[in-house]
């Protein structure tokens, strides 16, 4: 299995990712303890010149986090031919103990590089640099999460047992199954959709309060946290039915599917981007009582939850198609 292009591209991406960090960790060090805006000496010279290289490394890794996220779902769903009972890539998760968790970390590390890159950003533009310190400490947070994932994605492919029968999605995400994908299956399509609704009309009302009264950005970020998490609910629980036009298949990753037209891309793509600026509003709005960020995060905020805002009005209104245009009629839902 290692010798499958995509796999060596996946390993790669994440073991280079991972030496880069612990570099970076290394410079780290040194800036958070001879870290001296006010001082001349070569030293600090040094340290700010260095700054503007690390940016770019980390701008470059976690950008190729986003795009290995991608892969490796891409990956699963194309793998899921070569394994018995695997119809999906869920099928290729449970090959092993080590699958959904490769899938979690990475998913993590994507949140955490993309808040990072924003608060990185506000602090470009402030003539002082006040959060360099409390970016760089962050890192050593996010350090642990890209080598976690560096080493279980590694050890999920190479466990991987072409032998093995696997189980499908449809044992997985069954309302007659158990964990809690059987417990987010066995909601009643109506219901989610009716936490789906109320949670982006919520989201979008706080959205626009806090662009009109500046304020609000914690609110915002925490609402739009649960609205990711329901949203993820609704395609388990509701959509996916009818995009497959079936109502018992709930898996989340047919729907990435040529044969489903990759709906399942254009519902995840905009649900994640949009779901990350909002947690940068949350990030970045604590420091807004900096003296030198005062202009500066207002500004920024504003256009960061306008592109949240139009990115998850993305997502809802492709979901919307994707169920009005279909074929399946299902009882308890009004329309």
């Amino acid at each position: 299995m290692l010798l499958n292009p995509s796999i060596m591209a996946l390993i790669l991406v994440s073991v280079i990712v991972s030496g880069l960090l612990l570099l970076v960790a290394g410079f780290s060090l040194q800036l958070l303890r001879y870290w001296d805006i006010n001082s001349g000496s070569e030293r600090q010279l040094k340290l700010e010149r260095r700054t503007y290289l690390i940016s770019t490394i980390l701008a470059y890794c976690f950008v190729a986090e986003l795009v290995s996220l991608l892969l490796f779902i891409y990956n699963a769903e194309q793998m899921s031919g070569r394994f018995v009972g695997a119809m999906c890539a869920t099928g290729v998760l449970n090959i092993n103990g080590w699958g959904w968790p490769t899938l979690y970390l990475k998913i993590s590390l994507f949140f955490a590089g993309a808040v990072w890159l924003i608060i990185n950003r506000i602090d470009n533009q402030a003539h002082d640099y006040p959060l360099i310190r409390i970016k760089y400490a962050a890192l050593f947070f996010i350090l642990p999460l890209a080598v976690a994932e560096a080493v279980v994605q590694t050890t999920f492919f190479i466990e991987m047992e072409p032998d093995v029968i696997t189980s499908c999605c449809g044992a997985l995400f069954s309302p007659e199954g158990e964990g809690v994908a059987a417990e987010v299956s066995s909601i009643e399509p109506s219901t989610s959709l009716v936490l789906l609704v109320s949670s982006a009309l919520a989201s979008l009302a706080i959205g626009g309060w806090v662009l009109l009264r500046r304020k609000g950005g914690l609110a915002f970020a925490a609402t739009n946290a649960a609205t990711f998490l329901i949203a993820l609910l609704a395609i388990v629980s509701c959509i996916a039915l009818y995009v497959y036009e079936h109502p018992h298949h709930h898996c989340p990753f047919c729907i990435l599917k040529s044969g489903h037209d990759f709906v399942g891309y254009a519902l995840y793509i905009p649900l994640f981007l949009g779901t990350a600026l909002a947690l940068s509003v949350g990030a970045i709005s604590p420091f807004q009582k900096v003296e030198s960020l005062k202009e500066i995060i207002p500004l920024e905020s504003r256009n960061l939850i306008r592109w949240s805002m139009g990115l998850m009005v993305v997502f809802y209104l492709i979901a919307a198609w994707s169920i009005l245009s279909s074929n399946l009629t299902m009882m308890g839902v009004w329309w």
